[in-house]
């Protein structure tokens, strides 16, 4: 008995490491299980392409524990975008990091079907914005294939800027870098 009731507080106290957080149109959430299918189909695709992919479900399954266990081992990582007025899961913001990226690196991936409406920016500066206030971060990047002009312009609308002297992921990449505001006095 002991063990089990062990396992349930560090299960709540998992619960309050992962944050939620909202924006005027979305709920950026810690991932469940039911939120694999959607992912997996995404990391099988082409579009994963500026990723590594495509994955099988071995690999897309591996990632998807890293993207939770980046909240456990470094206090950030994945969350899932919750259209607000809906619930409908339509993609996944996150900040990697550990020996797979030189730096704390701001990505993000939006499902079929939902690209195009901003959810991209919105879900990344919200997360950006908790990193820079939550973890102190100063700066960050985003690693992006020349290739995938969209996710270009959403670092650009974020104000990120590349930066050509930052270590990179995979050699194409570009590295665009996110600064924190200014503190004020």
């Amino acid at each position: 008995m002991i063990i089990g009731a062990r396992c349930l507080e560090e299960m709540n106290l998992f619960e309050h490491i992962i944050p939620t957080l909202t924006t005027e149109r979305l709920t950026l959430r810690a991932p469940v299980m039911e939120d694999f299918p959607a992912y997996a189909l995404l990391m099988a695709s082409p579009r994963s392409i500026g990723m590594g992919g495509p994955f099988d479900t071995r690999a897309a399954w591996g990632l998807f524990c890293h993207d939770v266990a980046l909240w456990q081992l470094l206090g950030h990582g994945a969350l899932m975008i919750d259209l607000g007025a809906t619930g409908e899961c339509v993609g996944q913001v996150g900040i990697n990091h550990g020996p797979l990226f030189p730096e704390k690196e701001l990505g993000w991936q939006v499902y079929e079907r939902h690209e195009g409406k901003g959810y991209a920016t919105e879900a990344a500066g919200a997360l950006r914005d908790w990193a820079f206030g939550s973890l102190g971060l100063r700066t960050i990047v985003s690693y992006i294939d020349p290739a995938n002009s969209r996710s270009v312009a959403v670092a650009e609308r974020l104000g990120a800027v590349i930066d050509r002297a930052a270590p990179k992921q995979d050699p194409n990449d570009l590295v665009y870098r996110h600064f924190a505001p200014a503190k004020k006095e």
